[in-house]
């Protein structure tokens, strides 16, 4: 193999290929100081979502530049005239803007999300209808996973209206139907009761189990509202613990939980 062979055989297939394995080496080894610099064993809640939200765009954005820069120095090996791509990217950005203005409209989106902190890593939310756990936000695209699992991938530039159920504490809410014949005043002693027990097991209350009284008088049961303020997302397993709870508790002290019924009245023909 001659000498031309081979110096065009490393400039043109091997050191572009040296290049983008010391790029892609660079951007892990990155990732991992981001990593260490970002992870703080005392910071929780809702700093570290914040933390790790920060995280992840930084990592994006970096990801993006190092791949720019991998490019131009290819193409200057290929000898492309790397300058004059630099130096005609003031006409070349005017049109990379409107043939991709989703693409900004998606990254100017992304930023501001993060800046306003209308959601993080980790937070509950809905958009459009779809609920669910926020587990990734890119310059481009959040993405939103499901209790079933489902993740929905949505342009950022889309997300105009989200609820976010992990700002503020939430409420977990059950109503306790008993008989019509329960002496009220023994039921709501043994309510409030139960309830103080529970309060010094169940994790995460943002405050005491309130018994607001009955709620409603339904045609086999007299309802009673239950509420109690919960960590963020914690209400629907609070909920759960509640009806299973009260069920077991009022069992114990004599109180049982109505079904419904149906009173039928025969009338015998008198013959």
């Amino acid at each position: 193999m001659s000498a031309y062979v081979q110096t065009d055989l490393f400039q043109y297939i091997i050191l572009p290929i040296i290049y983008i394995i010391i790029g892609y080496s660079f951007y892990k080894t990155s990732k991992t100081i981001l990593d260490k610099l970002f992870k703080h064993p005392k910071v929780k809640g809702k700093d570290k979502k914040r933390i790790d939200t920060i995280r992840v765009l930084i990592e994006n954005f970096l990801k993006y530049i190092i791949m720019i820069v991998v490019v131009l120095i290819i193409l200057n090996t290929y000898h492309v005239d790397v300058q004059s791509i630099i130096a005609g990217l003031g006409i070349g950005v005017a049109v990379v803007g409107l043939a991709f203005q989703d693409t900004l409209k998606d990254i100017l989106s992304g930023i501001a999300i993060l800046l306003e902190n209308q959601f993080e890593i980790g937070d509950d939310i809905e958009v459009g209808g779809f609920r669910g756990k926020v587990i990734f936000i890119g310059l481009k695209t959040t993405r939103i996973k499901d209790f079933k699992g489902a993740v929905k991938i949505i342009s950022n530039r889309n997300i105009t209206e989200v609820i976010n159920y992990s700002l503020n504490p939430a409420l977990a809410l059950i109503e306790l139907p008993v008989r019509y014949e329960s002496d009220l005043e023994a039921l709501e002693k043994v309510l409030s009761k139960i309830a103080k027990n529970l309060e010094k097991t169940y994790k995460g209350l943002k405050g005491p189990i309130e018994i607001l009284g009955v709620d409603r008088l339904d045609e086999s049961s007299v309802v009673y509202r239950i509420t109690v303020l919960t960590e963020a997302g914690q209400q629907f397993q609070t909920e759960r613990n509640l009806k299973r709870d009260y069920k077991i508790g009022l069992e114990k002290n004599g109180f049982s939980i109505p079904y419904p019924q149906m009173e039928v009245h025969y009338e015998r023909e008198s013959l």
